[in-house]
């Protein structure tokens, strides 16, 4: 009885078909990753200083949001109008109310911490409540901010915040999670 073996890759190298359906295969899952679970953005402008800096790429959770909605101080990209993203921060919710006295924010009457907030002056905001699904937010650079204080933007609608901002990846040595 001959001893016989089986060899099951005529050949080590791939064909040029292979190569072509496995760039295909890898492009395809990179797409639907990008379309429905992260994206990358680039932030541009002040407005979220001292937090967020011009030319910061971030990643952005789009799936979060399709299953849950938007929290108090999640950083945001939302759509402004075709083309247009900005970054802003959740200060309020549909059903909250809010108000700025003095450069301090009142979320239903409470003062809200924000440590996290540039210094510079800033004017108030009459007490205002939050329509029912949508949302207050505002950068960060409070006196350098297109925010819901604007009439332009207002309230945000819950179908226009594309995701939640989760890592910072650039430049490195601010490599980590965005809070």
């Amino acid at each position: 009885m001959a001893n016989q073996s089986e060899h099951l890759a005529g050949n080590d190298q791939a064909s040029p078909k292979d190569w072509v359906i496995s760039i295909a295969i890898a492009v395809s899952i990179a797409l639907i990753i990008k379309l429905f679970f992260i994206d990358f953005v680039v932030v541009q402008g002040p407005s979220m200083k001292p937090t967020l800096h011009q030319g910061q790429r971030l990643v952005l959770n789009k799936i979060e949001y399709k299953i849950g909605n938007p929290d108090y101080g999640d950083i945001v990209v939302l759509r402004y109008s075709p083309g247009v993203d900005y970054v802003k921060r959740v200060i309020a919710k549909g059903g909250d109310t809010i108000e700025i006295r003095d450069m301090k924010v009142y979320r239903n009457n409470k003062l809200l911490k924000e440590p996290y907030i540039s210094k510079t002056p800033y004017g108030d905001y009459p007490k205002t409540k939050i329509p029912k699904g949508k949302y207050f937010v505002m950068g960060d650079n409070r006196a350098n901010s297109s925010d819901s204080r604007f009439a332009d933007l207002g309230f945000v609608k819950r179908k226009d915040i594309i995701g939640h901002v989760v890592f910072r990846f650039w430049p490195f040595s601010k490599w980590g999670k965005v809070e």
